[in-house]
C-alpha cells in the first residue's frame, strides 16, 4: 500500500507559477514510476507529466517547456513545477504511482496507476 498526499495548489494569475508536491508513504518509493494527471470539470482525467524509476521524464505537448516533473527518492516526494500558467491549466491535479517493473517506462493511461492522491485544485485566472 502507498499513500500519496498532494499539496501546493491554489489560485494564480495567468503567467504565474506554482509548485505541486506529492509526498508518498508506505512501500519503497523508488520502485514506482510517478505521474501527475489533471481533471477539469466535465472532462476526463488526463496525463500531464510522468517520471520513470530511473528519472527520465515525459510531458504532454501543451505543457512542454512550462512544467517540470522531478523526484527526490530520499524524501519520497515528487514535484511538479508549473511556470507560465494559463487558464486552460485550471484543473484538479492528482499524483499517481505505477508499480511498473521497468526502470524506464512511463505510462500515460490512468488505468495503469495503482495509487492516487486526493487531488489539489489549481486555478489560473485570466
Amino acid at each position: 500500500q502507498v499513500q500519496l498526499v498532494e499539496s501546493g495548489g491554489g489560485l494564480v494569475q495567468t503567467g504565474g507559477s506554482l509548485r505541486l508536491s506529492c509526498a508518498a508513504s508506505g512501500r519503497t518509493f523508488s520502485n514506482y514510476a510517478m505521474a501527475w494527471f489533471r481533471q477539469a470539470p466535465g472532462k476526463e482525467r488526463d496525463f500531464v507529466a510522468g517520471i520513470s524509476r530511473s528519472g527520465s521524464t515525459r510531458y504532454i505537448d501543451s505543457v512542454k517547456g512550462r512544467f517540470t516533473i522531478s523526484r527526490v527518492n530520499a524524501r519520497n516526494t515528487v514535484y511538479l513545477q508549473m511556470n507560465s500558467l494559463k487558464p486552460e491549466d485550471t484543473a484538479v491535479y492528482y499524483c499517481a504511482a505505477d508499480p511498473v517493473s521497468s526502470r524506464y517506462t512511463i505510462r500515460d493511461s490512468p488505468d495503469e496507476y495503482e495509487y492516487w492522491g486526493q487531488g489539489t485544485q489549481v486555478t489560473v485566472s485570466s
